[in-house]
């Protein structure tokens, strides 16, 4: 198995230019967090659950779940950060779809377009494919790839 490290160094070898890394602080994000947004749309009902925490439990926290597996699989530290950047999210993505309510799936699927049009742009910029055309599995380290970024900056080990 791959240490955080190497994934990193491999994802890092086609983001090299400050242009395409300035697209994917932006990008990245955005593309994490309209996922979700859209997938949140979508309720998990074989779970059963109907306490008040219910609205986080749908399609986007289930997809959540099993990238936070991924990352615990290869980085405690990072499978903390990510799972705080994922409940901001979790929370700011219920709080902006009660303010939005009817247009929040089409709110989201126009950022989600707009940013994967930023990360081509990006790559166009880079020379070079994205790693995901290699490895479906550099869609996760993408965002961890940013908060490596974080860590380094606070003196944090990954």
């Amino acid at each position: 198995m791959r240490t955080m490290q190497q994934w990193f160094d491999e994802y890092g070898e086609s983001h090299q230019n400050p242009i395409n890394k300035a697209f994917h602080w932006v990008c990245v994000p955005t593309i994490f967090f309209t996922i979700i947004g859209l997938l949140s749309a979508i309720p998990l009902p074989f779970i059963g659950y109907a306490g008040s925490n219910a609205t986080y439990l749908h399609l986007g926290s289930l997809l959540i779940g099993l990238g936070l597996l991924f990352y615990l699989r290869v980085s405690i530290p990072m499978f903390l950060g990510m799972a705080l950047f994922s409940y901001v999210v979790l929370f700011l993505n219920k709080r902006l779809g009660q303010a939005i309510e009817m247009n929040y799936a089409l709110f989201n699927f126009i950022l989600f377009a707009l940013a994967w049009v930023g990360q081509f742009i990006g790559h166009k910029i880079e020379g070079k494919k994205p790693s995901f055309f290699k490895d479906v599995q550099f869609l996760l380290i993408g965002p961890a790839w940013l908060m490596g970024f974080i860590y380094r900056k606070i003196g944090f080990k990954y």
